[in-house]
């Protein structure tokens, strides 16, 4: 009896039909954080690598015009993401795959077409993920992804969604052609960084929403660096796959996962204790 009062105490009967109805209101447009929302991440990312250097390097686009095509591709992705009521997976992880495929044209464009280099880029770039993710937290209070369920936030989360994806390709590129790691001594390193965030998380009390946007960087270039591997010449430290064939190929994949694993919306923290109430 008391638990129900409490959910009356804010004028909503939780017991009621319409109660699933109401606490979807506090659902966030982006999936819960789960091993499968890695998963497919890393999937994701390797694809935007694979994808981008295919229509740059195989296609001849070269990379304005391909940065161009994928940055129009995210814009209409992310105002259709934006004006959903409600998360849809498919929806989501198109806009993620176009956020990466745009990142790895623009920080390619960047570090080769412009000149700028490895270094200057990633240095750019995470000036960038760092001033985005600050103009947010002083916007909002908060850079959780558990209260990306407005508009406003909306914005904020997909401009640090799309840096940080650059970010991650000038990082992956920069690893493995100018530390002579190569494109497999560079994916070994950024899965070590990965396991090293597992530990923090599992194993200490360090901000979980620190912890997040560090793999949420450090996934990118993984990603990276493996669709590298997988496209890049012998002679490069690559397997010379044709990148069409591997980005299809991770493609069913992704789309397997997601068939395989259904995603389930983040709950906003105001959702939480809706539902402690009932």
């Amino acid at each position: 009896m008391q638990e129900r009062n409490a959910g009356r105490h804010a004028g909503q009967d939780f017991s009621s039909p319409s109660a699933s109805i109401e606490l979807q209101d506090f659902a966030t447009k982006v999936p819960a954080v789960t091993l499968s929302f890695w998963v497919i991440k890393i999937a994701a990312t390797t694809l935007g690598e694979t994808g981008g250097d295919t229509v740059s390097m195989t296609l001849h686009w070269g990379y304005l015009a391909s940065t161009a095509l994928f940055l129009s591709i995210l814009a209409v992705l992310v105002v259709m993401q934006t004006a959903a009521k409600r998360f849809h997976p498919f929806l989501y992880w198109a806009t993620i795959i176009a956020s990466t495929t745009a990142g790895t044209t623009m920080a390619d464009f960047a570090d080769r077409s412009l000149g700028i280099g490895y270094a200057g880029g990633s240095s750019i770039l995470f000036a960038c993920v760092i001033f985005t993710l600050c103009l947010w937290y002083w916007s909002q209070g908060s850079i959780s992804v558990d209260t990306v369920n407005t508009p406003k936030v909306e914005a904020f989360y997909w401009a640090a969604i799309t840096f940080s994806q650059t970010l991650g390709t000038a990082l992956g590129d920069w690893t493995a052609d100018s530390t002579g790691l190569g494109y497999e001594g560079g994916a070994i390193v950024f899965a070590a960084g990965l396991a090293v965030l597992a530990a923090l998380y599992y194993r200490t009390t360090v901000s979980r929403v620190l912890l997040f946007w560090a793999a949420f960087i450090l996934t990118r270039p993984l990603g990276a660096t493996v669709g590298d591997f997988f496209d890049k010449p012998v002679s490069q430290g690559g397997l010379h796959l044709s990148r069409p064939i591997a980005s299809a190929v991770i493609a069913v994949f992704i789309v397997a996962c997601l068939l395989i694993f259904p995603q389930r919306a983040g709950r906003h923290p105001a959702g939480r204790l809706a539902s402690d109430a009932v």
